[in-house]
């Protein structure tokens, strides 16, 4: 079955990131590397890394991942954004490298100008670039599906085969897929025939053994709405039923369910170790779920 786990913040450091899962039960994890509204960071303390690598092992808490910085776009034509965004990138490769993550989730990009053809192209060029300049490096580059909101670019299956294509294929080049925006981007698997359908064109166009990380988020709006808004598990258009099949689903065992639900407001000190009544319902719900099979 899927192992179910969280986005957790890491204040005061990327090793009480691993201490705010542990106390909600996670067995994944994904975090911020760096602050995901800046271009630059602090390099990563050494210290810290050290901790954060023992307490992986320590709690088995596996795998875990890292989410690029939104302010990267990889499919822009501006160049000063393109070299801003591909150096940007590698640093959040060479954090995940140093971490022992197995991979960082970055949305692929948003078209500045033309078409999503050419955008599409320089989103591969750039991940392609990204590669040259770490030829040793290990970490995955996981593609994160979009809700397809304004320009944005990968709410298709066939977007990120392109990318792949584009690539030749690399084994470096896996997938995230987020359920709010597979529905969102129209995608409907919220019904058992359009859960099949979807993930049946999935593996046709790109390929199961590509997908490696589930965002599981509820939505706040229909299927095909192109509007990225996450909701509690259970609680919006989605419902419990497509969790229940996820869940339940021999293809994916293995791999992890990360929520992205939102989060208590913070109550206590900057940087205290609390568990989140919001993240404890989130996470309660689905191991509910892995547990009884949910019908429409």
């Amino acid at each position: 079955m899927l192992r179910i786990g969280a986005h957790m913040s890491v204040a005061g450091g990327v090793s009480r990131a691993v201490e705010r899962a542990h106390i909600h039960g996670c067995e994944a994890l994904q975090i911020f590397s760096k602050n995901a509204s800046r271009w630059t960071a602090k390099p990563l303390d050494p210290g810290d890394v050290t901790a954060f690598r023992s307490r992986i092992v320590e709690t088995g808490i596996t795998p875990v991942v890292s989410h690029a910085s939104y302010l990267i776009n990889l499919a822009t034509t501006f160049p000063a954004l393109r070299e801003q965004s591909i150096a940007a990138f590698v640093d959040e490769l060479d954090r995940a490298d140093t971490l022992g993550l197995i991979g960082v989730v970055i949305h692929p990009g948003t078209c500045t100008a033309g078409e999503e053809a050419g955008g599409l192209r320089l989103i591969a060029d750039a991940i392609a670039q990204a590669f040259l300049e770490r030829p040793r490096g290990t970490a995955l580059v996981l593609l994160e599906h979009t809700a397809g909101q304004g320009r944005t670019l990968g709410y298709r299956f066939e977007h990120l085969a392109t990318i792949i294509a584009h690539l030749d294929g690399s084994a470096r080049v896996g997938v995230c897929l987020d359920t709010c925006h597979l529905f969102a981007s129209g995608y409907d698997i919220g019904s058992a025939s359009g859960y099949q359908q979807t993930f049946d064109a999935f593996d046709r166009i790109v390929g199961v053994e590509r997908l490696k990380v589930f965002h599981g988020n509820d939505s706040k709006k229909p299927c095909g709405s192109r509007v990225d808004r996450h909701e509690h598990i259970g609680r919006g258009y989605l419902g419990e039923a497509p969790f229940s099949r996820l869940l339940h689903d021999s293809r994916f065992a293995g791999l992890p369910m990360l929520i992205e639900t939102e989060k208590t407001k913070a109550s206590g000190k900057p940087g205290t170790i609390v568990t989140d009544p919001f993240d404890t319902q989130n996470l309660d719900a689905l191991r509910r779920l892995r547990t009884e099979v949910v019908s429409e």
